[in-house]
């Protein structure tokens, strides 16, 4: 057994590093499979995001077992369980994107796209790099830097979302595409703001503990 999964020694904070690691993976898993786009091989790739969606879900709820059963925790019990749910969320909204190009049976992808894309690993790289300061949150000399960059990072993906759907209404297509890209764009700016809110968390503990 693993040492994170011992009771006395177990680690909440290695628990959220790990979950936002899986963000992380998913981020440039979904860059790539858009960068290198295949309708025919798309279903195999949306199933291996699936895998890290699993694994990611996984550790939350060993998590969440192991929370049931203690009576010292090191920070707030809700905060604990906020945290590990919008981590996972992170993990859920990248996962969910991938199924909406799926679903809406793409042809091929905008280059705005890959623009939303590579910004979503930025914003996970980020937050990803805040949730490993969590631990030390009380000495930590960076960790508010980054939950400010997290939150610019979303507001340049409201920029994006919105020079996005300006785009698409702008052109001369068919209301179909024009539907389908709108709600992969919503899709798109919905793991921004997944990340935002798991930096909001680090911030409120934050506030309450110093």
């Amino acid at each position: 057994m693993s040492k994170l999964l011992r009771k006395k020694d177990f680690d909440y904070f290695g628990y959220f590093c790990t979950i936002a690691s899986s963000a992380t993976e998913a981020a440039n898993y979904l860059h790539q499979s858009l960068s290198d786009f295949d309708r025919e091989t798309f279903p195999a790739k949306m199933d291996a995001m699936h895998q890290i969606e699993n694994t990611a879900d996984m550790n939350r709820h060993e998590m969440t077992k192991q929370l049931a059963h203690e009576f010292i925790t090191p920070i707030e019990r809700e905060d604990i369980i906020s945290m590990a749910q919008e981590l996972d969320t992170v993990v859920d909204t990248i996962d969910d994107l991938m199924r909406r190009v799926y679903m809406y049976n793409v042809k091929e992808i905008r280059p705005e796209m890959l623009e939303f894309t590579a910004l979503i690993i930025k914003c996970c790289s980020v937050m990803a790099e805040a949730v490993g300061e969590f631990k030390h949150f009380k000495n930590s000399k960076t960790i508010v830097e980054k939950i400010v960059a997290v939150n610019a990072l979303e507001s340049e993906g409201d920029a994006l979302h919105a020079r996005c759907i300006h785009n698409l209404f702008s052109e001369e297509a068919d209301t179909r595409d024009t539907m389908v890209w709108m709600t992969i764009f919503e899709g798109s700016e919905m793991c921004l703001d997944a990340c935002e809110d798991v930096v909001d968390i680090i911030e409120s503990v934050i506030m309450k503990n110093t």
